[in-house]
């Protein structure tokens, strides 16, 4: 099991597929992410190297809100 963004990822699910449990990641924007880090479709989660771990949270947190940004931007509005 692995956390990328406060998302909990299943280890055996391929990257495109685990990656849309982020939130604020659909399946486009996961194949874009993957693409753009050179990542390969076939690939599962719990073969991801820390560097390309370290990369996916990288331009998750430069392209996307974050998870608890996310939630901080909900409980504000409610409040």
């Amino acid at each position: 099991m692995l956390y990328i963004s406060g998302a909990r990822l299943v280890g055996n699910e391929q990257v495109r597929i685990g990656s849309t449990k982020i939130d604020g990641i659909r399946p486009k924007k996961a194949i874009q992410v993957r693409y753009r880090l050179g990542i390969s479709g076939n690939i599962k989660i719990k073969e991801l190297t820390k560097y390309q771990i370290n990369q996916i949270e990288q331009m998750i947190g430069q392209d996307h809100v974050v998870h608890w940004e996310l939630k901080r931007g909900e409980r504000a509005h409610i409040e």
